[in-house]
Formats: structure tokens, sequence, C-alpha cells
């Protein structure tokens, strides 16, 4: 089944989206040496996962598949103890139908009790963040919390702008106790995440090639923002810069077939899909159209 490109876009936004606040959860991953402190860690449980993707998808749009294998004798410290062990390797393909397909891998010790599903959780996630879905939790910056007496968060970071769906933008936070909680006031570092100054300059640099609408048009699509400066978080960057290559290559190639027909059939190709010139291409759907057309073309004969 054939999907079209604004179909795919508006699909890789939906997963893009941050979970709800609800869904994320909070990991200590370090300890200070006093036990005081730690430095926490937002994840979603695979639940999370698998339900966005059936709520973007449904159930019948997507598949996952795993490969599991297993390396022993191992040997590691544990408890200041050498034991003999082994590692479960688990690699996790997801494919979206009309878009295509990912792998992440995971692993774990054998001697942990849930190491078959430690190891199938972090390859699942690894794999859908592939498509942009729980992606972003890579980009938030390390983090050290009070803890308590079970070292556990006395109160969780209140999580920023650009990691709240668009719904709960506005809504406040809880502490660890489930209090609301007075959120700091927002840094332009808190509200836009770390980001890439050299791909800024690349995306603005497809600009000239593709023309205002064209390139306005995938700002918009992909990333929802007016400027390429305006794009909050390095993923997001990336992706729009990936779309700008595509739209790059897709001009590229019109123009190239444009020289090898006849100048009539040409323009009107342009003329079926209201362009006046290459400048003007309104959008990556026309373009992509626009590629097909020129290719399916008679091509003039050599002399």
């Amino acid at each position: 089944m054939e999907t079209n490109t604004q179909e795919i876009a508006d699909v890789l936004l939906r997963l893009q989206e941050p979970f709800d606040p609800d869904e994320v959860k909070w990991l200590v991953a370090a300890t200070s040496r006093d036990g005081r402190k730690g430095r926490v860690t937002p994840y979603a449980n695979p639940r999370a996962y698998t339900d966005r993707l059936n709520d973007v998808l449904t159930a019948s749009g997507w598949t996952r598949q795993y490969a599991i294998h297993t390396i022993s004798p191992v040997t590691r410290l544990k408890k200041d103890k050498a034991i003999q062990t082994g590692k479960v390797l688990v690699t996790c393909t997801v494919t979206i139908a009309g878009i295509g397909s990912h792998s992440g891998s995971g692993e774990e010790w054998a001697d942990d009790e849930n190491a078959m599903t430690s190891a199938e959780a972090q390859a699942f996630k690894r794999a859908c963040s592939c498509f942009g879905l729980g992606r972003y939790f890579y980009n938030f910056a390390e983090m050290w919390v009070d803890l308590n007496e079970n070292k556990q968060p006395t109160r969780v970071p209140s999580l920023p702008a650009w990691a709240l769906p668009k719904n709960r933008a506005s809504a406040p936070q809880q502490n660890a106790s489930g209090k609301p909680e007075q959120r700091p006031r927002s840094s332009s570092a808190l509200v836009k995440g770390p980001l890439d100054a050299s791909v800024t300059a690349k995306i603005e640099g497809h600009r000239q090639e593709l023309g205002q609408a064209l390139y306005q048009s995938i700002l918009t699509m992909v990333a929802q923002v007016r400027s390429a400066r305006d794009i909050p978080i390095q993923h997001l960057q990336q992706s729009v810069l990936n779309w700008m290559e595509s739209a790059t290559r897709g001009m590229a190639q019109v123009r190239k077939i444009a020289a090898e027909i006849p100048e009539t059939t040409f323009y009107s190709i342009l003329d079926r899909h209201g362009v006046q010139s290459l400048a003007e291409v309104p959008n990556f759907g026309v373009l992509k159209r626009l590629v097909d057309e020129v290719q399916a073309a008679p091509h003039e004969s050599a002399a």
C-alpha cells in the first residue's frame, strides 16, 4: 500500500510527541557517595510505546520481531565477587507499514532474574527511537535530586516545555508526594533543550535550492516552526535536515531530467500542478509528484 509523503510526516510527528507526564518514570541511575543525592533519568515503560504505536497506527499498522542470542560463560564481579554468568543479547526490529523498519539492541547479565524482560524492553525502545518515538529522553541534561531513606527521590524534576505534549504544556507538574510543584521560571535552555548550530546552518543552506515556499513548508510540516532557529530540540533538527536533503535531491533530479525532455512537456507538467517555476514548488508532496511525472515523461531522442 502506497503512503504519501504528507501522511508519513503526520505519522512521524505524532510518534515524536512527548509522552503524557503520567507515563514518565524516573530511574535513580547513580547516587552520591553519601547517598543523599541521586542522578535521575526519565523513561517510559514499553507499554507506553506500544500504546502510542497502536494509537497512531492501529494494531495492524506495525509489527515487531525479536532475535535472541546468549553469550557464556562470562566472568564478572558482583558484590565484589567473581561469578560465572552470561549475557542475553536481544535485537528488536520494528516495522511500520508504508514507512519502513528500524532495529535496536538490548543486553543484560544472565544472572539477573529479569534479564530477558530488560533486554527486550531496551531493544524495543531503541528501535522505536529511530522513528522518533521516545527519542526526546536522550536530550535531558544530567539531573541530581535529594533522596529519601529508601534511596528514592523526595521530588522529581519538572519536565521542561519541550518534553510535554501540546495538551499538557501548561499543566502543573507534581512532585514525588503527588502535590503540585511550582515551576521555576523558564530559561531558553530549559525550554529549547540542546541544539546544534551547525545543523541549523545546514538547514538554512537549503533555502536557495528549494525556494522559500518549499523550504518553509518543510519547516512547518516537520517541526511546526517558521524559522530553522526556532526548532526546539536536536533530534527534531536532524529530522528537518533529513527532509531538506531529500527535497534537494528531488529538486536536483527534476532539474536534470527537465534538460532531457521537451520544454513544452516540462512546462505542461508544471502547469498541471499549478507551479509557475521550480522556485515556487509549494510542498514536498507536489515535489514528489513532479519527480514521478518527469521520470515518466518521454525523453528527447539524441541527435
